[in-house]
């Protein structure tokens, strides 16, 4: 683990954002959830990739301004499945209505309180096993994405391992460098496509105009409701949790956490962006491959809009770097990093109940976890049930 990290240092030393070389490890650690979403909406949805990235690289940066710690800015999960998935059914107006119904939604839940009831209702058990279920979802995953290219996914794996707890060599720019030559390796011809990559500056349109009350009420329907129960418990109840844990200098709170992302997603509509979030499992990725600060926020955030102003036409030949093995290496290392903080969730055996309850439902769906979680600590406490 890079210094730093777990230490008791002065609160103003931790307060102030960092550019050292873990910040810009840690700011590649979320790469593995935001490339597969952002490839999906360029190809599958057509959305414009420049407004993508340009509303990506300045709410990271925002984000890194304000709360000084890794807290991510991801796609939206169900959306982005949803639309992906469901091409025929689902235009760019579509998922630009969802975002903005999902603005409103979270800027109302914030600002009128509601959250602050909600949040006091749910028990410790419940958060760590929406945390866990959402770590044992990413191991998942990136082990399905490892068996794309399984002797890569081994060596990559191996590598990281042995490079956790290194000072000197942070393991993300091994796993970057491992992705690169394996990439080259297995598709010669990427080096010819890759010197079509051009300069090519542009800046970002202003879409508002597009989105019809058609848009607004098909995308809150078809996408935006679905995400509420997702965006709550990992968007909200667990990055709250994570944060607080990691970073108790620099606690947030669910409301302010709600309020942000409602601000998230008015703006991101606006210039040809998709529905954001504040997940979990991103500052687990970041933090894992050294982030202790939103500097790393702020790094990868100028990358994006470097990316989007200069070179949105390649983007898609700027990706194909990753193979999709090593982003399942990086994600898998997300899931053990969220996976791990259930060990303090309590002594009782009535806890561990309530704990894998959450978490098997919430592996499967987020928002069936949560229900789960609530529905099973109630009848305890109750004494409904007796474990």
């Amino acid at each position: 683990m890079p210094e730093g990290a777990g230490t008791t240092a002065e609160p103003e030393q931790k307060l102030r954002n960092r550019f050292d070389r873990y910040e810009v490890a840690g700011a590649f650690g979320d790469l593995g959830t935001l490339i597969p979403f952002v490839i999906g909406y360029i190809m599958v949805t057509r959305i414009d990739p420049l407004g993508i990235l340009f509303t990506f690289g300045i709410m990271l940066i925002c984000s890194g301004l304000y709360y000084k710690t890794p807290i991510p800015v991801q796609p939206m999960k169900a959306i982005g499945s949803a639309a992906i998935t469901q091409v025929s059914a689902v235009t760019p107006g579509m998922v630009w209505g969802a975002g903005l119904f999902t603005g409103v939604f979270w800027l109302a839940m914030g600002l009128t309180g509601m959250l602050d009831s909600i949040s006091k209702f749910i028990s410790k058990p419940v958060v760590r096993g929406i945390v866990l279920g959402l770590g044992l979802s990413f191991i998942l995953q990136g082990i399905r994405m490892m068996q794309s290219d399984l002797i890569v996914a081994l060596i990559a794996l191996a590598i990281t391992f042995m490079l956790l707890t290194s000072r000197r060599v942070p393991a993300m720019f091994v796993l970057i460098i491992i992705g690169v030559v394996a990439a080259l390796i297995k598709n010669p011809g990427l080096y010819y496509e890759l010197s079509g990559i051009r300069f090519d500056f542009q800046l970002p349109h202003f879409v508002l105009g597009q989105v019809t009350w058609q848009d607004f009420i098909k995308g809150a329907l078809v996408l935006g409701i679905a995400q509420v129960p997702l965006t709550f418990g990992n968007a909200v109840i667990a990055i709250t949790a994570e944060n607080n844990r990691l970073f108790p200098e620099r606690p947030v709170t669910e409301k302010k956490i709600a309020i942000s992302q409602g601000i998230l997603n008015l703006f991101s509509p606006l210039f040809g962006g998709v529905p954001m979030c504040h997940g979990a499992g991103g500052m687990a990725g970041h933090v894992r491959f050294g982030a202790r600060t939103g500097g790393s926020l702020i790094i990868l955030g100028i990358f994006l809009l470097t990316v989007a102003l200069c070179f949105s036409s390649s983007v898609l030949l700027l990706f194909n770097i990753f193979p999709s093995s090593v982003l399942g290496v990086i994600l898998f290392f997300a899931g053990l990093e969220l996976a791990v903080t259930a060990r303090d969730v309590g002594r009782e055996k009535s806890d561990y109940y309530t704990l894998l309850v959450t978490a098997g439902f919430a592996a499967w769906n987020m928002g069936a976890g949560f229900v789960a979680g609530i529905v099973m600590q109630e009848l305890i406490k109750r004494k409904v049930f007796k474990v």
